[in-house]
């Protein structure tokens, strides 16, 4: 995180407002076909954990070799849209300064490249999820920090146009991590050595499911990338570059829930698979509660010191990036409560009614959006409305899932919901406390984030954990300070 944040710093400061925002947008329209991969790669790493779960190794071998199948194509289609609608929509629609297309169009060019590599290497990854061997994702993460470090060395030490250097020096960057998953996946992995394999019913199974998927990817996408191009069309790349730095400190904040909800998604999975309901809504309910308790240690300072933080992070950025970044933060929060029902709901199978309630909702953000921007609103327009999507789409998800794994709504909001909004509210008095009491400097700032992180801890230790965490916790503390002794 810190090293991501910092390369942020730099590159912008290096690349420049516009060109920085060019980068963000146009990087975008690549990844606005992620929707065709996106949807495989839940498929994959759904079946590849039911078939980890139920120990039938033959199978997964079978569905691992299809799935990879499966890419090649996925790869194909989108090099043919990307080098077609996506190349006209870029040299035509985007608002670009004309000294600046030539270059918007080398980093398209290897945002594609980069993208269809990344396609090949979503197989690998979904067997290393299902295998539950994080740790090569901690290995890999380490090598990706040092090779951002090494890209802002390079973006400085060399004169040749910024942003084109840039967006070959990602390519590189995506190569390398992608041939270090390959290679360790076909190391210790029997199922992931391709072998051409053909089954009717089994891709049939995995259409079906990534059909509807498909549906919820695309209006993921919208979500994400639809909304950056309508603030470039409507105000142009400086919006872009704010939207782009807001995200860019969620991207790092959220890593803590993302990674925590990486090791727990294959539990719950698996353990659908093998019909272990009280084991399964056990994980639910703490992954819910853990995936906003864990979210709140980063953003509750970032929430109430983000000028301060962005300036002592970027000294000059645009003016937006503060309203857009505590919006952003808020979004995160009520998504947190999402996240371990939607993959319970992934585990079930039954996606059809989910995706296409929860999708519909999420494709309105773009139509409301562009109907406020039309009529003159400001760009933050589009986080509130995003922000009230994504109360309701929360409620809908509960609604759609609790009774497809006998789940209780009335538990669900008892034992993760309502604890988790008391300690959010508990651990964020003190510090509105502080904030109206103090004016804004470098010592409030400190001081913010030790008394958050002391009422985070409190307020979850006594509100937000249960009898039986309570005492594993206990348990661990005890036996660190053992072991210190000794």
């Amino acid at each position: 995180m810190a090293v991501s944040l910092y390369t942020v710093r730099v590159v912008l400061k290096t690349l420049g407002v516009v060109d920085y925002g060019i980068n963000n947008v146009v990087g975008g329209i690549v990844t606005m076909f992620s929707f065709l991969s996106s949807t495989m790669a839940g498929a994959s790493e759904r079946f590849f954990a039911f078939d980890l779960g139920r120990n039938d190794h033959i199978q997964l071998k079978r569905t691992f070799s299809l799935t990879f199948t499966i890419y090649g194509v996925i790869a194909l289609i989108v090099l043919l849209l990307a080098e077609t609608i996506g190349l006209w929509f870029l040299n035509t629609k985007m608002v670009i300064p004309a000294d600046r297309v030539s270059a918007a169009n080398w980093v398209y060019q290897f945002a594609v490249l980069s993208f269809i590599v990344t396609i090949m290497t979503i197989p690998y990854n979904s067997a290393i999820i299902a295998r539950e061997n994080m740790n090569v994702f901690a290995y890999v993460s380490i090598v990706e920090a040092l090779l951002k470090l090494a890209i802002v060395y390079l973006l400085v030490f060399f004169s040749y146009d910024k942003l084109k250097l840039y967006a070959i020096l990602l390519f590189i960057t995506t190569c390398i991590t992608t041939f270090i998953y390959r290679a360790v996946c076909k190391r210790k992995y029997k199922e992931c050595r391709f072998s051409f394999y053909w089954d009717k019913t089994l891709f049939k199974t995995l259409l079906s499911y990534s059909g509807w998927n498909l549906f919820g990817a695309v209006a993921g996408i919208f979500n994400n990338q639809a909304i950056n191009i309508l603030l470039n069309i409507f105000f142009g790349p400086a919006v872009n570059a704010a939207r782009g730095i807001a995200f860019q400190i969620n991207i790092s904040a959220n890593n803590f829930v993302r990674n925590f909800q990486l090791a727990v998604n294959p539990q719950i999975i698996k353990s659908f698979a093998i019909s272990e309901k009280e084991y399964l809504h056990e994980l639910i309910l703490r992954g819910t509660k853990f995936s906003c308790f864990l979210f709140l240690f980063i953003s509750i300072p970032i929430f109430f010191e983000t000028s301060i933080i962005l300036r002592l992070w970027l000294k000059l950025f645009p003016p937006q990036a503060i309203i857009f970044l505590k919006l952003i933060i808020l979004i995160a929060l009520v998504d947190c409560f999402s996240v371990s029902i939607g993959t319970a709901i992934v585990a079930t199978g039954n996606i059809k009614k989910y995706q296409i309630i929860v999708g519909s909702l999420q494709l309105l953000i773009i139509v409301f959006s562009y109907l406020f921007m039309l009529y003159g609103s400001p760009p933050e327009v589009a986080f509130y409305i995003n922000l009230l999507i994504a109360v309701i789409a929360f409620i809908l998800r509960l609604v759609i899932v609790a009774p497809l794994i006998g789940l209780s709504k009335l538990v669900f909001l008892k034992k993760a919901i309502f604890p988790s909004i008391l300690v959010s509210f508990i651990a964020a008095s003190p510090v509105s406390l502080i904030i109206s009491a103090m004016e804004e400097s470098v010592l409030r700032l400190i001081i913010v984030v030790i008394v958050s992180s002391t009422s985070i801890c409190l307020s979850t230790y006594f509100i937000g954990l249960n009898k039986n965490e309570k005492n594993f916790i206990r348990n661990i503390v005890i036996k660190n300070i053992k072991m210190v002794k000794w």
